[in-house]
Protein backbone atom coordinates (compact mmCIF):
# COMPACT_ATOMS: atom_id res chain seq x y z
CA UNK A 1 0.00 0.00 0.00
CA UNK A 2 2.83 2.40 0.82
CA UNK A 3 4.36 1.84 -2.63
CA UNK A 4 1.04 2.69 -4.27
CA UNK A 5 0.77 5.92 -2.29
CA UNK A 6 4.39 6.79 -3.05
CA UNK A 7 3.81 6.10 -6.76
CA UNK A 8 0.69 8.30 -6.73
CA UNK A 9 2.59 11.10 -4.98
CA UNK A 10 5.45 10.85 -7.48
CA UNK A 11 3.00 10.94 -10.41
CA UNK A 12 1.28 14.01 -8.94
CA UNK A 13 4.64 15.75 -8.54
CA UNK A 14 5.53 14.99 -12.18
CA UNK A 15 2.16 16.34 -13.32
CA UNK A 16 2.80 19.56 -11.40
CA UNK A 17 5.93 20.14 -13.48
CA UNK A 18 4.36 19.42 -16.90
CA UNK A 19 3.66 21.86 -19.67
CA UNK A 20 0.38 22.10 -21.58
CA UNK A 21 -0.71 18.97 -23.45
CA UNK A 22 -1.85 19.16 -27.08
CA UNK A 23 -3.12 16.71 -29.62
CA UNK A 24 -2.82 16.82 -33.40
CA UNK A 25 -4.26 14.75 -36.22
CA UNK A 26 -1.95 14.76 -39.23
CA UNK A 27 -3.47 13.51 -42.49
CA UNK A 28 -1.79 12.33 -45.70
CA UNK A 29 -3.35 11.33 -49.01
CA UNK A 30 -3.09 7.65 -49.81
CA UNK A 31 -1.97 4.86 -47.55
CA UNK A 32 1.37 6.05 -46.29
CA UNK A 33 3.13 9.24 -45.25
CA UNK A 34 6.39 9.93 -47.02
CA UNK A 35 8.47 10.04 -43.84
CA UNK A 36 9.40 13.72 -44.11
CA UNK A 37 7.41 14.74 -41.01
CA UNK A 38 8.62 12.16 -38.47
CA UNK A 39 12.25 13.40 -38.42
CA UNK A 40 11.03 16.94 -37.72
CA UNK A 41 8.90 15.74 -34.81
CA UNK A 42 11.87 13.74 -33.52
CA UNK A 43 14.01 16.86 -33.74
CA UNK A 44 11.50 18.71 -31.52
CA UNK A 45 11.72 15.84 -29.04
CA UNK A 46 15.52 15.78 -29.15
CA UNK A 47 15.67 19.53 -28.50
CA UNK A 48 13.31 19.23 -25.52
CA UNK A 49 10.59 21.36 -27.12
CA UNK A 50 7.95 18.62 -26.95
CA UNK A 51 7.58 15.21 -25.35
CA UNK A 52 5.45 12.73 -27.28
CA UNK A 53 3.07 10.96 -24.91
CA UNK A 54 0.88 8.95 -27.30
CA UNK A 55 0.89 8.06 -30.98
CA UNK A 56 -1.59 6.11 -33.06
CA UNK A 57 -1.85 5.60 -36.80
CA UNK A 58 -5.03 5.01 -38.76
CA UNK A 59 -6.38 5.09 -42.25
CA UNK A 60 -9.68 5.62 -43.98
CA UNK A 61 -10.58 3.61 -47.07
CA UNK A 62 -12.26 5.19 -50.07
CA UNK A 63 -15.56 3.72 -48.84
CA UNK A 64 -15.13 5.48 -45.47
CA UNK A 65 -14.20 2.45 -43.38
CA UNK A 66 -11.50 3.13 -40.79
CA UNK A 67 -8.61 0.84 -39.94
CA UNK A 68 -5.59 0.90 -37.63
CA UNK A 69 -2.09 1.05 -39.05
CA UNK A 70 0.87 -0.53 -37.35
CA UNK A 71 4.22 1.22 -37.46
CA UNK A 72 5.72 -1.58 -39.62
CA UNK A 73 3.06 -0.67 -42.22
CA UNK A 74 4.53 2.84 -42.34
CA UNK A 75 7.76 4.49 -43.38
CA UNK A 76 10.80 3.55 -41.26
CA UNK A 77 10.96 7.10 -39.92
CA UNK A 78 7.99 6.35 -37.67
CA UNK A 79 9.63 3.42 -35.87
CA UNK A 80 10.91 5.85 -33.22
CA UNK A 81 7.30 6.22 -32.07
CA UNK A 82 6.77 2.52 -31.34
CA UNK A 83 5.54 2.16 -27.78
CA UNK A 84 4.63 5.82 -27.23
CA UNK A 85 1.57 5.32 -25.07
CA UNK A 86 0.68 7.14 -21.86
CA UNK A 87 -2.92 5.97 -21.86
CA UNK A 88 -4.30 9.42 -22.60
CA UNK A 89 -5.32 8.49 -26.15
CA UNK A 90 -8.52 6.45 -25.88
CA UNK A 91 -10.41 4.48 -28.53
CA UNK A 92 -13.17 7.10 -28.60
CA UNK A 93 -10.51 9.75 -29.35
CA UNK A 94 -9.41 7.74 -32.37
CA UNK A 95 -13.02 7.41 -33.50
CA UNK A 96 -13.38 11.19 -33.29
CA UNK A 97 -10.12 11.67 -35.20
CA UNK A 98 -11.31 9.29 -37.91
CA UNK A 99 -14.42 11.42 -38.44
CA UNK A 100 -12.32 14.35 -39.69
CA UNK A 101 -10.29 12.26 -42.14
CA UNK A 102 -11.05 12.34 -45.82
CA UNK A 103 -11.65 8.97 -47.53
CA UNK A 104 -8.49 7.48 -49.03
CA UNK A 105 -6.12 8.95 -46.43
CA UNK A 106 -3.94 7.88 -43.53
CA UNK A 107 -3.21 9.78 -40.34
CA UNK A 108 -1.04 10.02 -37.28
CA UNK A 109 -2.68 11.06 -34.02
CA UNK A 110 -0.23 12.45 -31.49
CA UNK A 111 -0.54 13.73 -27.97
CA UNK A 112 2.43 15.73 -26.77
CA UNK A 113 3.55 17.86 -23.88
CA UNK A 114 4.71 21.35 -24.78
CA UNK A 115 7.87 21.27 -22.70
CA UNK A 116 8.85 24.75 -23.87
CA UNK A 117 5.80 26.12 -22.02
CA UNK A 118 6.30 24.11 -18.81
CA UNK A 119 7.96 26.93 -16.82
CA UNK A 120 5.04 29.26 -17.54
CA UNK A 121 2.48 26.54 -16.77
CA UNK A 122 4.19 25.67 -13.49
CA UNK A 123 4.39 29.34 -12.45
CA UNK A 124 0.74 29.82 -13.37
CA UNK A 125 -0.37 26.81 -11.28
CA UNK A 126 1.79 27.82 -8.32
CA UNK A 127 0.32 31.33 -8.37
CA UNK A 128 -3.19 29.86 -8.20
CA UNK A 129 -3.94 30.49 -11.85
CA UNK A 130 -5.06 28.13 -14.54
CA UNK A 131 -5.32 27.98 -18.31
CA UNK A 132 -9.02 28.32 -19.09
CA UNK A 133 -8.99 28.34 -22.90
CA UNK A 134 -6.64 27.50 -25.70
CA UNK A 135 -6.90 27.20 -29.45
CA UNK A 136 -5.16 27.24 -32.76
CA UNK A 137 -5.77 29.12 -35.95
CA UNK A 138 -5.02 26.82 -38.89
CA UNK A 139 -2.66 28.29 -41.49
CA UNK A 140 -5.37 27.74 -44.10
CA UNK A 141 -7.68 30.03 -42.08
CA UNK A 142 -5.03 32.74 -41.86
CA UNK A 143 -4.34 32.54 -45.60
CA UNK A 144 -8.07 32.71 -46.37
CA UNK A 145 -8.46 35.75 -44.12
CA UNK A 146 -5.50 37.47 -45.78
CA UNK A 147 -6.89 36.67 -49.24
CA UNK A 148 -10.26 38.12 -48.21
CA UNK A 149 -8.64 41.42 -47.22
CA UNK A 150 -6.85 41.81 -50.58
Amino acid sequence: MADTQADAAAAAARMEEMGPIDYVVLEWPGRQPTGTVAPLILDLVDRGIIRVLDVAFLGKDDDGSVFALDVPDLDDAFTAFVGASSGLLRPEDLEEAAEVLEPGTCAAVLIWENRWAAPVAVALRRSGGQLVASGRIPVQGILAALDATD
